[in-house]
């Protein structure tokens, strides 16, 4: 148990107030806004080889520099708005990182097109549904799976960077296609209620 005034069981990574206001309020729920899910996704990228508080310390910083999560308005960033972006102590100022995220709106747009949204199209690697893991401790909890490795190749596919399969379950628990809360933590059964979902599962080779 965490030992902290409220006394709540929590996932043991959830240690500060700024990761237990994620946690409780955030993390594992089933989200369907694509504002939302362009955020964490772009996020998940930025976190790689950094700590998910680092990114949390900055979450404010990003919605200011990245045109409040708009994919359509961050597609249109040039060469001078990315310099400016390199020069943001808010953000993580990693050129590839900053590149792809344009790369990444671009590439949001045409699923969006293509799918009518990117939630439809997300949610379709869970066939509509939230997954519920069950796990008993963190030591069950994977880096990978094999949904996020089929997520992870067909983004790859369609332009998407900083999307490796590791990134992609990270986005995946964030955003709630898994529920990765382990089973004594309080958020467990509350977010096992929410199973709202969209889309169906992608064929192979979609």
């Amino acid at each position: 148990m965490n030992d902290r005034h409220d006394r709540k069981t929590r996932c043991p990574w959830s240690r500060g107030e700024l990761y237990d206001a994620y946690h409780d309020r955030e993390w594992g729920v089933p989200q369907h806004d694509d504002r939302v899910l362009f955020e964490f996704l772009i996020l998940e990228g930025a976190q790689a080889g950094l700590s998910w508080l680092t990114i949390l310390q900055k979450r404010e910083n990003y919605r200011k520099a990245f045109a409040g999560w708009d994919p359509k308005k961050v597609a249109k960033f040039d060469a001078r708005k990315i310099a400016s972006l390199l020069n943001d102590p808010g953000i993580v100022r990693n050129r590839l990182k900053i590149n792809s995220a344009v790369i990444n709106a671009r590439a949001f747009l045409a699923v969006q097109k293509e799918f009518g949204s990117f939630d439809r199209y997300i949610w379709s690697f869970v066939n509509g549904r939230p997954i519920d893991q069950k796990r008993k401790s963190m030591k069950h909890i994977p880096p990978r799976t094999e949904i996020s490795d089929a997520m992870s190749k067909d983004l790859r596919r369609r332009g998407f960077k900083f999307v490796g399969s590791t990134i992609c379950y990270a986005f995946m628990q964030a955003v709630g296609l898994v529920n990765d809360h382990t089973l004594d933590c309080f958020r467990h059964r509350v977010v096992a209620r929410r199973r709202g979902g969209t889309g169906r599962r992608l064929s192979a080779g979609a």
